[in-house]
């Protein structure tokens, strides 16, 4: 810092203060100019050392099931983009949906000093929200939400229930649920909202056209084989992820049946993927990137000691081939 000060001519506090993220009652030519002296010295600011000074490390934590789950990629860069721009950095790490993993991954988290948790990896078996409580770190859920514990998600009992609607108008009277992991809320809520509509017009769906077999291909690749052992088959599926969608696929083409033909599909979350697959699918769209820049908004106003209220964002049924296309033997729509 003295080289730096030496090379700007200015006082070594001048200097400090002009790499400082945001610089106070300094000229902005004073702050180029220490700033290019700092480039020409290949001068980089100790982070551990700014963080042991001032008792910030500027670093907060993102803990999801898996980055490369592509509604979490985009819920992740929201985050980034709002940290980035507060002047934070974020790191980010894989819990894999695994309590033990979870739990190894926060400690790895707070061991770098990080001054907050966005926690994108919330289930109802799991401690990790009541153990940063217990502990005084900042915390906020996000897409997925746990009761009394602050959250920016998607309305997912709503969407399950465009869904339903969506099809219920098309004249669908028999629907199976791809219903992801009953342990989260995506899971549960999504399921809830699609069966509640259901049973609301008349028909509701037993229990058997329910698989609870987790999210992603592979696991949307099973619940759609047990949906497919069940008879009579429904005319319909909503997968409560779009991956898990893209698995059901497979599964009912291998049992013979056409999506957006003899079968109609609704997934959720509307990634980019949605609209580009051989038949699009129709899903509910859920803001994402919203979703990631909310909840950094709402982890800066906790470790500033300020309360933070749980923030839902609304669906939006976004239609496509896989339902609009798809025929519905003898169906009439419900009074």
């Amino acid at each position: 810092m003295q080289d730096v000060a030496r090379l700007a001519g200015v006082h070594p506090s001048t200097a400090s203060r002009s790499l400082a993220e945001s610089p106070v009652r300094i000229s902005a030519a004073t702050v180029a100019r220490v700033r290019a002296a700092a480039r020409d010295l290949g001068y980089r600011p100790n982070a551990s050392a700014a963080a042991l000074r001032t008792g910030s490390s500027r670093l907060i934590g993102v803990l999801v099931h898996r980055l490369t789950d592509l509604a979490l990629s985009t819920m992740y860069a929201g985050v980034d983009a709002a940290a980035t721009a507060a002047g934070y950095s974020a790191v980010v790490a894989n819990g894999l949906d695994d309590p033990a993993v979870r739990h190894e991954r926060v400690d790895a988290l707070l061991a770098r000093g990080i001054d907050g948790v966005i926690l994108a990896d919330a289930r109802l078996d799991d401690t990790v929200a009541e153990r940063l409580e217990r502990l005084g770190v900042p915390y906020v859920l996000a897409m997925r939400t746990l009761p009394g514990h602050a959250s920016v998600s998607t309305n997912d009992v709503e969407g399950g229930r465009l869904a339903a609607r969506h099809l219920l108008e098309l004249g669908h009277r028999t629907a199976a649920v791809a219903a992801g992991d009953a342990l989260t809320s995506t899971g549960r809520d999504r399921t809830a909202g699609f069966r509640q509509a259901f049973a609301d017009a008349g028909l509701p769906i037993p229990d058997r056209y329910v698989a609870s077999t987790g999210f992603g291909v592979a696991a949307g690749h099973r619940a759609g084989e047990l949906i497919c052992r069940q008879g009579p088959a429904p005319s319909a599926v909503f997968a409560v992820d779009d991956l898990t969608a893209v698995g059901v696929i497979g599964a009912l083409r291998d049992a013979g049946r056409t999506v957006g033909t003899d079968v109609a599909l609704v997934g959720y979350n509307d990634v980019e993927l949605a609209a580009e697959l051989p038949v699009p699918l129709t899903s509910v769209r859920s803001d994402r990137d919203q979703m990631g820049r909310l909840a950094m908004q709402l982890l800066l106003d906790r470790i500033a000691g300020r309360p933070v209220p749980s923030t839902l964002l609304p669906p939006l049924l976004v239609p496509r081939a896989s339902t609009l296309g798809a025929s519905v033997p003898g169906a009439s729509p419900p009074a």
